[in-house]
């Protein structure tokens, strides 16, 4: 049996977290390119609008992708990087106050950017670094030596993905507020 890194699930967590929403960025760009655009943010002296949403989502997803396929010190670093730019955008807003009713990051209004996004922003960047720097290679053959051949590390890591999207969109403040 393989001894599992403890990071793989929090990593394997961040990188579907991440992927899934570049792929919801890249359906319905709107809410994160008015979250953007709130901010004053130029790129070449223009507003970012829906075209620059959906090519940084669709960079999101290849790095996801590339995490999960070819987990190593590169793609450690560019999950690091993403998240740790996410983290940085939402205590920029918090400290200009800027008026962000939602940062749309999962491609649909969400709770307001707050101190738990840049935790887990933050939490999300430190296990792809402790990956990045244990770099222990393919995830695949983790589940093949495992029990149950990865089962317990890949409900694991849906955990964490699915309490990490609860706390970002927290859906009960969602519907109290409507």
């Amino acid at each position: 049996m393989t001894a599992t890194p403890a990071v793989a699930a929090p990593f394997l967590a961040a990188a579907v977290v991440l992927a899934g929403a570049g792929v919801a960025k890249m359906w319905r760009p709107d809410y994160t390119a008015r979250a953007v655009q709130a901010t004053g943010l130029r790129i070449a002296g223009r507003r970012p609008g829906r075209w620059w949403v959906r090519a940084g989502a669709a960079a999101e997803l290849v790095i996801a992708v590339l995490a999960v396929a070819l987990p190593n010190q590169v793609t450690g670093a560019l999950v690091a990087a993403a998240y740790g730019a996410f983290a940085t955008f939402v205590l920029a807003a918090l400290a200009r106050g800027w008026s962000l009713s939602s940062c749309g990051c999962f491609g649909r209004p969400d709770s307001k950017p707050g101190y738990p996004h840049v935790a887990l922003n933050a939490g999300a960047a430190v296990a792809a670094v402790w990956w990045a720097v244990q770099a222990p290679g393919r995830i695949g053959p983790f589940f093949v030596h495992q029990p149950w051949h990865g089962l317990p590390l890949a409900l694991l890591a849906a955990v964490i993905a699915g309490l990490a999207y609860l706390i970002w969109t927290n859906p009960l403040a969602m519907e109290e507020a409507a």
